[in-house]
């Protein structure tokens, strides 16, 4: 821990769990698509949501965490629990929210930019946990996840961001967004099938460049 932040949990009065090296973010996924492109995006995001929801079971099962960075929509009295609400009404993405509706133990922190670094709290909960690695899964791949990569890879972090639980409006924009990442952001974008648990845990501790930025 770096000199100056406060002792593990200190601040959160004991609430958060031990630190892993390893943590799962979920990105606009809980989003009811209510916008121009929703509908073009829906049967992406269905499918994207059922590689996710598995993905997010196994990591969980084994101790890795799970945050979901979303939007606030421009809605600064909402909170987290209510845009949950909200997404399992008669709304386009309720599909989505259903498959990924999040359980008691998630983290979540809400974003008013792009990116899920960007004026939240999501530095602060990620040295709290010593967190190294981040895996990225949910919406898109060339907007709020990629902006979210960039600032965690500027970061130093570790970036892993599974092809086929990312997506966007169009297969041609996702595919954009992933080369992106892998060829700029050095991510790792194999499917999550092809992602074992034991070396994720393993390469937890491992830098991605030099040491990363710790709040003060």
């Amino acid at each position: 821990m770096a000199t100056g932040m406060p002792a593990q949990d200190q601040d959160l009065h004991g609430n958060v769990q031990e630190h892993s090296p390893v943590a799962l973010l979920l990105v606009v996924v809980i989003n009811d698509l209510e916008f121009p492109t929703g509908e073009q995006m829906l049967p992406f995001a269905l499918k994207m949501a059922q590689h996710a929801a598995a993905f997010k079971q196994r990591l969980v099962a084994a101790g890795i965490p799970a945050i979901y960075v979303n939007d606030n929509f421009g809605r600064w009295r909402s909170d987290f629990h209510a845009q949950v609400d909200h997404c399992l009404t008669e709304v386009r993405g309720r599909p989505l929210a259903e498959v990924l509706r999040p359980s008691r133990n998630d983290f979540f922190v809400l974003k008013p930019k792009h990116s899920g670094f960007f004026s939240t709290t999501l530095d602060i909960l990620l040295s709290y946990l010593e967190v190294e690695t981040l895996i990225l899964t949910g919406l898109t791949a060339n907007n709020c996840v990629l902006f979210t990569a960039n600032d965690a890879y500027m970061r130093g972090y570790r970036v892993i961001v599974p092809s086929d639980c990312v997506a966007s409006a169009s297969e041609s924009e996702t595919q954009m967004g992933l080369a992106q990442m892998r060829d700029v952001l050095k991510a790792e974008i194999r499917p999550s099938s092809d992602l074992v648990m034991a070396e994720l845990l393993s390469k937890g501790g491992i830098r991605a460049g030099a040491a990363r930025r710790r709040p003060p």
